[in-house]
């Protein structure tokens, strides 16, 4: 069927009151961004759902984009015919051929808001199901929980056609719940967290920690190409790279082996706060999972902590590896995570990092480093990049490899 529209019902926006029509129009611009290489598309948001006119864009593409956008609850393929009874026969039995597979159940919903329309709800919705049964075999009617529902809706304009209700991501649309910056590795966890603070509503930038010569190019594409698989949930993503090379060496050089990682991690922490507060961010989200790794004790987690209180967000922290894991399969993220390309956090990893760092012992050792010059100096060498959905790094690169071969 060539299907003329999309009709998109909200999901939790029906209960923020008077900061509905914000949060609508929040997500009609997310809608626009996934939506950008269709210029013909239409999007339509009301106060009771939003239309998407689709001016020939093809159905099958606009779905696999929808089902990622934060804030739709469900949403509808329909067909717009004219106000006659022939038309809406005709287009309600193509669609119910082309849709109905044996067994199902089905029954006709009509809603009219046109009230000047020839025939009612009820008797619209006894001549289409008669209609259906005199060109169809093996229909079956069930009234409470059908497998299709034929919805027909009778407006000023026209009569609206569908027989689908497919499901969104849920959610908040993004930007609703602020602006703040997450800290990304190449790992399995952090993009999950970056997807589940998306899903609340949270506009992020991606802060990324690379040491060249110790981390390759490879390395970075490989965060880049899961911040393009993020950006389908959000439309685009600012991707800033930080190098720190220097502070590694510096840290390793400088500093007892049991307290290289818990530093590592303040510099890390204090550099993604200045960066927040440069992009007016409200909080800094990272993947730490309580328990997984030496850093990520409760214990470790209070010494790096203490250099900020900038409240610091972990979506995952309470998750089971195997609970991330299998997020990270269902957002697309895990094939990538795994791909063996190290990053900053692996390279100068001691074998005996401390479990239960004392606050006060990190910040003696910290002090004897030029904190000031190491940290300006990581945040001038910064580069931000402009990342949106699916966008490529390594397949590209590869690309560029075997050109110079």
């Amino acid at each position: 069927m060539k299907y003329t529209e999309i009709m998109v019902r909200y999901g939790e926006l029906s209960t923020k009151g008077k900061n509905r029509k914000d949060f609508i129009g929040r997500l009609a611009g997310n809608v626009t961004k996934v939506l950008r290489d269709f210029p013909q598309v239409e999007i339509h948001p009301r106060h009771d759902r939003m239309h998407i006119v689709l001016n020939d864009a093809p159905f099958t593409e606009i779905d696999q984009r929808l089902k990622r956008v934060f804030g739709i609850q469900t949403y509808s393929p329909t067909i717009k015919v004219e106000k006659t009874l022939d038309a809406i026969r005709e287009t309600s039995l193509a669609l119910m051929k082309e849709t109905f597979k044996a067994g199902m159940s089905f029954k006709v919903n009509t809603r009219r808001s046109d009230h000047h329309f020839t025939y009612d709800t009820n008797e619209l919705n006894l001549m289409i199901g008669d209609y259906l049964f005199k060109n169809m075999t093996g229909l079956k009617v069930e009234m409470k929980h059908p497998d299709l529902v034929l919805r027909i809706e009778v407006r000023q304009d026209a009569v609206y056609i569908s027989n689908q209700l497919l499901h969104g991501a849920g959610g908040m649309p993004v930007g609703t719940g602020g602006h703040a910056v997450m800290m990304l590795s190449g790992g399995i966890d952090s993009p999950v967290a970056s997807y589940l603070a998306l899903k609340r509503g949270v506009d992020i930038d991606m802060i990324h920690f690379y040491s060249p010569p110790y981390t390759t190019e490879k390395a970075l594409n490989k965060a880049k190409e899961l911040t393009g698989i993020l950006a389908n949930y959000s439309g685009r993503i600012n991707f800033i790279a930080v190098p720190f090379a220097e502070i590694q060496e510096t840290i390793k050089e400088k500093l007892p082996e049991g307290y290289l990682m818990t530093v590592q991690r303040r510099f890390m922490l204090r550099l993604a706060d200045q960066i927040r507060a440069k992009r007016r961010g409200l909080a800094i989200f990272n993947g730490e999972s309580i328990g997984q790794v030496a850093s990520q004790t409760l214990e470790s987690m209070a010494a790096i902590n203490d250099i900020t209180t900038t409240p610091v967000v972990r979506p995952v922290a309470t998750m089971d590896k195997t609970e991330i894991i299998r997020l990270a399969e269902q957002i697309g993220t895990f094939d990538l995570s795994i791909q063996p390309f190290e990053d900053c956090c692996t390279i100068f990893a001691p074998p005996r990092p401390k479990t239960k760092p004392r606050i006060d012992k990190a910040r003696e050792y910290e002090f004897r480093l030029d904190i000031e010059g190491l940290v300006n100096r990581a945040l001038d060498g910064m580069k931000i990049t402009t990342i949106y959905p699916g966008d490529k790094f390594l397949a590209n690169k590869a690309k560029e490899d075997t050109a110079l071969l």
